[in-house]
């Protein structure tokens, strides 16, 4: 590589630099990190341009040594910049707040000496180089002080954390390697033998990268709106090339083709640019709508836990005065307690049914609370589901006659009905199901028929309740199993119901390896709900 290629590269590099600091100030929000990477980059642009201006000016060495000691007085502030930032990534920057206040007060001092002979004394010529600067007696205190010092700490400090840092934060140990090309000049300097020109020359090199590392790095890291940097500043470079190649046309010819091709190219990166834009403003506002749903979620799932504490206390509070009313209640209607007149025996059937209702709905919401929380247990055991039929209907015989429903059962082949399963929870569902087709029956009667179906151990216990109630709607039907869900019909004739009493039928006849459907052909024509349950062969 000659001098004059590597003197425009050079040049390119301190756009690159300018491009990023101005546009951290500019288009990202204006963190504390984020601060110090600006300046950091506008330092590294200084050093970058005075290179450039002390290649150009080789032939009057007192305008060389200016750009000269104006490089190193970039130089000088880049270490520290560079550790300030480093150390407010990892959030040090409070506990190692006398580092960074030596760092810039050493600065300081160094740089009150940058255009003296103290620091930079002259230049002179080295391998390719026309001019190289030649330091003074307090630069070799500088690179001690300054770079070994202060970067060498802050390393250290990073290093020693190296283990407990995630993946991402990881990734600025990769900014050491950005002083690996700048540290090459310093042997040049002092002219020692160690660096040969090529090596020079490779080392300079990694100077040219560096802002597309640092950049790169800092994407990987998390610096917001990086990726609208990166456009701008490559938008930026291309329109100054073209505005370049057209100032050197040679011919009108070539100056057409430039200014046209510059204008297509400047509505070209004007577009992506602002594409860009619009896409990073997407993707915030979508993260950010993202994070207030996962606290909304968050929220919710506490609420849901307080409903389901809440819910299981009360429901243990009122469940023993409940049974205590039912039981009492039955006791009088039998007799148990003396006779009683018959004016009494209406009022008190109708303090049993509102009971016995009130009852299945704390117990529904009790089941409710252990499903939800992944609580609800079974005893399995041998149990025979006609035990459970002939049970249901007898605490139901009470609210069937109030409303003058006949109760028909009807054990078709199943006169061994033995299965294995919680007697309770069997219990509860078929009074749910049974209790539906008497409260949603105006007239009519609620029909049950159990069955064995099947051969062998492959057999099921079948039990179908059909009724001629209200009916279902064909749309309604998919959803009537779920939570909280009811028709519109059952809404009209019993506004009280929670629609909890089918979702728990599922849940528990599923637990049992069963399944449960229902048929109706259509509203006001009734319905049949089916409960398969495996027999016990």
């Amino acid at each position: 590589m000659s001098v004059e290629i590597y003197t425009k590269l050079i040049f390119l590099v301190g756009l690159s630099f300018t491009s990023f600091g101005l546009l951290t100030y500019t288009r990202i929000p204006r963190t504390y990190s984020n601060k110090l990477f600006g300046a950091l980059s506008l330092g590294f642009a200084l050093w970058s341009f005075s290179w450039f201006f002390m290649l150009v000016y080789t032939q009057n060495d007192s305008v060389a040594l200016f750009w000269a000691r104006m490089l190193n007085f970039g130089a000088i502030w880049i270490p520290i910049l560079y550790s300030h930032w480093l150390l407010s990534l990892l959030g040090l920057q409070i506990r190692r707040r006398m580092l960074i206040i030596c760092g810039y007060s050493i600065s300081l001092i160094f740089s009150l000496f940058a255009f003296t002979p103290l620091f930079i004394k002259g230049v002179h010529p080295i391998f390719l180089f026309p001019v190289w600067p030649d330091p003074g007696m307090l630069y070799l205190w500088f690179i001690g002080v300054s770079y070994i010092g202060v970067v060498g700490a802050a390393i250290a400090l990073v290093a020693h954390k190296f283990s407990g840092l995630s993946r991402s934060e990881r990734y600025l140990m990769l900014y050491v390697l950005g002083f690996g090309g700048g540290a090459t000049n310093f042997f040049a300097m002092y002219n020692l033998s160690i660096i040969t020109p090529t090596g020079l020359f490779l080392g300079a090199l990694g100077v040219l990268v560096a802002p597309y590392f640092f950049a790169y790095s800092a994407l990987r890291y998390g610096l917001m709106n990086v990726k609208i940097i990166f456009t701008e500043a490559f938008a930026a470079l291309l329109v100054l090339i073209l505005v370049a190649r057209s100032l050197t046309s040679e011919t009108n010819t070539d100056l057409t083709v430039n200014i046209l091709t510059l204008a297509s190219v400047t509505v070209f990166v004007y577009l992506l640019v602002k594409s860009v834009i619009r896409e990073v403003e997407q993707r915030e506002k979508i993260e950010s709508l993202a994070a207030e749903l996962s606290s909304a979620n968050e929220e919710l799932k506490k609420l849901d836990a307080a409903k389901s504490e809440f819910i299981s206390i009360a429901g243990h509070q009122l469940r023993t005065p409940l049974t205590v009313i039912k039981g009492y209640t039955s006791m009088v209607l039998e007799g148990s307690f003396g006779k009683i007149p018959d004016s009494i025996k209406e009022s008190l059937n109708r303090v049993l049914i509102a009971s016995t209702t009130l009852a299945k709905l704390v117990t529904d919401l009790l089941d409710l609370s252990r499903i939800e929380s992944g609580k609800i247990r079974y005893e399995f055991k041998e149990v025979k589901l006609e035990d459970i039929i002939h049970g249901v209907l007898q605490e139901l015989e009470e609210t069937a006659k109030v409303k003058n429903i006949p109760l028909i059962y009807k054990n078709e082949n199943a006169a061994d009905s033995r299965m294995i399963g919680d007697f309770d929870k069997l219990h509860e569902v078929v009074i749910n199901i049974v209790d539906n087709a008497i409260k949603y029956s105006e007239h009519g009667s609620v029909e049950l028929v159990l069955r064995k179906l099947g051969p062998g151990n492959s057999q099921r216990l079948a039990l179908s309740v059909k009724d001629s109630g209200i009916g279902v709607k064909p749309e309604d039907i998919p959803k009537l199993f779920g939570k909280f869900v009811r028709s519109e019909n059952a809404k009209r004739i019993r506004p009280d119901g929670m629609g909890l009493g089918l979702y728990i039928v599922k849940r528990i006849v599923e637990d049992h390896k069963g399944h449960v459907r229902v048929e109706s052909e259509g509203v006001g024509k009734g319905s049949t709900f089916s409960v398969e349950l495996p027999a016990l062969s």
